[in-house]
């Protein structure tokens, strides 16, 4: 309970505008009576610590960016779709491309934003072993991860 006049705040960890459920449950408290007023405070997302981080640009020129999850990764990936940023992917589905697109290059970034964050980029056939590794070392060590990637394909030959 809060007193009259009191404040509630939430901290998202994440990017509360993708996939995330926090505004959606604050907004089904307020439809049940409560008398609530919502203010969100954008900050920086996880997609644009992972491009800083790495120090690339999200997408190339004239070319399409696609934000997904881990879960419809394996339905929707197609070249066409551009580069590929993947979200809560708690089974490392890229995992299921690297037999038909391995020679994707993947940026994958791991508790950005905090001290012991963890960054790992290559062609996703030859890193894809040690992303696994990480990120079950960092699940031990911390109890728990955040970690995000792009996916991207290498310039056509020229």
């Amino acid at each position: 309970e809060v007193p009259d006049g009191g404040t509630i705040g939430f901290l998202v960890w994440g990017d509360p505008a993708f996939y995330d459920s926090t505004i959606r449950i604050i907004e089904s408290i307020k439809n049940l009576g409560a008398d609530l007023e919502l203010t969100v405070i954008p900050g920086i997302s996880s997609i644009q610590l992972l491009a800083a981080r790495h120090k690339i640009i999200l997408n190339r020129v004239g070319q399409p960016i696609h934000i997904t999850t881990g879960r419809c990764l394996l339905d929707e990936y197609s070249p066409d779709l551009g580069d590929v940023v993947v979200m809560l992917d708690g089974d490392l589905a890229c995992g299921g491309l690297v037999d038909q697109f391995g020679d994707l290059i993947i940026y994958w970034g791991a508790q950005l934003g905090l001290p012991d964050e963890v960054l790992i980029s290559g062609p996703m056939r030859e890193v894809i072993d040690q992303i696994r590794a990480t990120r079950a070392a960092v699940r031990t060590d911390r109890g728990w991860l955040m970690d995000i990637y792009l996916l991207r394909q290498l310039p056509a030959p020229g």
